[in-house]
């Protein structure tokens, strides 16, 4: 059986993937940081744009 990685992620998928809470999740989403969408409403992170996020703050790092 395999298991597909989802498109987009809720804020709470994201938070434990980041290991941050909720105000964190939605500060880096308000300064562009972290981009996103909305769905009917619902907030959406796309799996690409939290990875695409890691990347950045390691270049930074390094």
């Amino acid at each position: 059986m395999t298991t597909a990685t989802p498109v987009l992620l809720t804020v709470k998928e994201v938070m434990v993937t980041l290991k941050v809470g909720r105000t964190k999740v939605y500060d880096l989403i308000r300064t562009h940081r972290l981009v996103s969408i909305k769905v009917d409403g619902c907030r959406r992170i796309p799996t690409e744009a939290v990875q695409d996020f890691v990347r950045s703050r390691l270049g930074e790092a390094a």
